[in-house]
């Protein structure tokens, strides 16, 4: 690379969100062909979005939040899960009567809480009860059960991502996924934001948002390992002995580490991808990087047409090329 783009992406369906430094934009591809592009600006960075170690915690909450809000928004253009009309129920009437654009509102903070709560069961309950078992079994000590967790979490997570490729919305928005890198990996290189140009890059890139899962689910391993805080502790300081009860206990306990283990997370990917020459962030960018084969699949022409569409407008002005591509539909947000 030449350079490192201060713009990073999130595809959608049907679709991809760019986000630069003073501007964001969403291109969305529509039922008839059609690209739909909004722009707005970006609210400047207050004080702790740029602080170290802090900034990974309350980016990473804020990018979660909007990256639900656009995946819903572009739903809604592409037409992604229309379904022949049915008629309204007295209650669905009802419902949008009496709270009409608050609903979607409602029912998208309701979604993100749901998935908030999937997460922490699939990636912090689930993994120390299966350890826990694992240990009743053979009987290893609790110096173990951090490496142990760590693994099984790192196994539900490849898997997760392996079964979900398989489904046709999924593996199209991985395709997406695959062209914001690639469209990112061209500007970095200094190539025109052409088709031809983007399909020559690498759809991998070292700041990658499965990278930085991946991160913290690996320095987890090694940060609850130097805890002294493990079941038999819990169990010492609570008198409980049932494993499932102490591993339960123990979960909510690294819940509460949870935004250490995000901001250190988040400074070693920003050095991953500064220094992606040296050795060191190589080997640390290699399992992720790895990981990216099943997140990221190789995009067609229309599907890159569209991270190019949602690139530009978020470029500096000094880099943006002298006429965007017609027959868009834009919009401003």
């Amino acid at each position: 690379m030449s350079k490192q783009a201060k713009i990073g992406g999130q595809a959608l369906f049907e679709g991809i969100m760019m986000r630069g430094e003073t501007k964001a934009a969403m291109a969305v591809r529509k039922k008839d062909g059609s690209i739909h592009v909004e722009e707005w600006n970006l609210q400047k960075k207050r004080w702790y979005q740029r602080a170290w170690f802090i900034r990974g915690v309350f980016n990473f909450v804020l990018q979660m939040r909007d990256g639900y809000k656009y995946m819903m928004q572009s739903a809604e253009i592409s037409g992604v899960f229309d379904e022949e009309e049915e008629p309204e129920t007295r209650f669905e009437k009802w419902l949008t009567e009496k709270f009409g654009d608050k609903l979607m509102s409602a029912v998208m903070v309701i979604g993100m809480i749901l998935g908030v709560v999937l997460a922490l069961f699939l990636f912090m309950f689930l993994p120390t009860w299966i350890a826990a078992g694992i240990g009743k079994i053979f009987d290893y000590t609790a110096s173990w059960e951090p490496l142990v967790a760590g693994i099984i979490r790192i196994i539900i997570f490849i898997g997760y991502m392996f079964l979900t490729s398989f489904m046709k919305d999924i593996h199209r928005t991985y395709e997406y996924h695959g062209a914001e890198h690639k469209t990112i990996a061209a500007n970095e290189a200094d190539l025109e934001l052409t088709v031809e140009n983007v399909k020559k890059c690498s759809r991998f890139h070292p700041r990658c948002g499965t990278s930085f899962i991946f991160l913290v689910l690996a320095i987890s391993i090694i940060f609850h390992t130097l805890l002294p805080i493990d079941r038999e502790v819990i169990s010492e300081f609570t008198g409980v002995e049932n494993a499932f009860a102490v591993a339960s206990m123990l979960s909510f306990v690294r819940i509460l580490f949870l935004p250490v283990l995000v901001g250190i997370s988040y400074e070693i990917l920003k050095l991953a991808g500064r220094y992606d020459k040296n050795i060191i962030m190589r080997i640390i960018s290699a399992p992720g990087l790895g990981i990216q084969r099943l997140t990221t699949k190789e995009p067609d022409d229309s599907q890159i047409e569209i991270a190019i569409a949602s690139f530009i407008p978020v470029m500096p002005p000094a880099e943006k090329p002298p006429e965007i591509p017609d027959g868009e539909e834009v919009g401003e947000t």
